[in-house]
Parts: structure tokens; C-alpha cells; sequence
């Protein structure tokens, strides 16, 4: 099983675990300023009404996205993780 694999079917477990869905979700990421990378992230969210809060680092090469969004089901908020993993440079918190 690779990683990813197990890392997704960990947090599914612990997602069914801990939360009664549908319920809202905080989704943190930090991407690169240098590209599109904050508008792929908030592209991804476009359906479900996101609140989307956004702020620079101190040195202004990165960018902090938070969306706050209500989710369906474990495999919805796992299924938002993976499209993320197509962007570049990015990092889920």
C-alpha cells in the first residue's frame, strides 16, 4: 500500500471517527506567490458556499488559504485533498 493510501484510509477512519456529517470542515493550505496557485486552491472550492480567508507570510513568498466548507461524507473531504495534490507547490496542513 503506498503512503498516500494509507495516509487516506488513516484520516478516513479517524474522519468517521470523530465527525457526524454532513458537518463543516476547515481546509488549510500554504501555496507559492510566485504563480496561480492561490486561485487553483480557490477554484477547487467553488461549489458549496467556501468562506475563504487568505494571508501572506511575513516575507511574502507564500500565502495561507483557509476554507471553511460543509462536507457530505469522509470520502468528500479526502476526495478535496487529492484534487489539491495537482497543484504545485503546495502544502496541506
Amino acid at each position: 500500500m503506498s503512503d498516500r493510501k494509507a495516509f487516506y484510509t488513516k484520516l478516513k477512519a479517524q474522519l468517521e471517527d470523530t465527525s457526524t456529517f454532513p458537518t463543516k470542515y476547515l481546509y488549510k493550505f500554504i501555496v507559492p506567490t510566485n504563480g496561480d496557485q492561490e486561485s487553483e486552491v480557490k477554484a477547487l472550492f467553488d461549489q458549496g458556499g467556501p468562506v475563504i480567508e487568505t494571508k501572506k507570510s511575513r516575507t511574502g513568498k507564500y500565502i495561507s488559504v483557509s476554507i471553511h466548507i460543509t462536507v457530505a461524507s469522509a470520502d468528500e473531504v479526502i476526495a478535496y485533498y487529492q484534487k489539491a495534490e495537482a497543484i504545485e507547490g503546495i502544502i496541506s496542513l
